[in-house]
């Protein structure tokens, strides 16, 4: 994924509620945008370095999932019942 895509995703593991992520993903944008026109490798990996580095240092320990979202609270909790084909005759006189 792209660093501005993990960027706002930090962003918002930090701040749940979006009228208070708003302001952080606007100003990211800014940080981004300003960059926008290096064109030197280089410069361009020093960076991309950088902006890594941030992101482990603010890593969220308990990232924000949301409930029925692979890892959420509440996935797969109300499985449908399998599509089995009906039971044979055989099982059904045993009972």
């Amino acid at each position: 994924r792209s660093l501005y895509r993990r960027s706002l995703k930090l962003a918002l593991d930090w701040a749940v509620q979006r009228n208070l992520w708003r302001g952080q993903a606007v100003y990211i944008r800014s940080l981004f945008d300003a960059n926008r026109n290096i064109n030197d490798p280089r410069h361009r990996r020093i960076l991309f370095n950088e902006t890594e580095k941030l992101l482990e240092k603010w890593k969220h320990p308990d990232p924000y999932r949301p409930p029925t979202a692979p890892g959420g609270s509440k996935y797969e909790r109300n499985l449908p019942a399998p599509d089995l084909p009906p039971p044979s005759r055989e099982f059904v006189k045993r009972l």
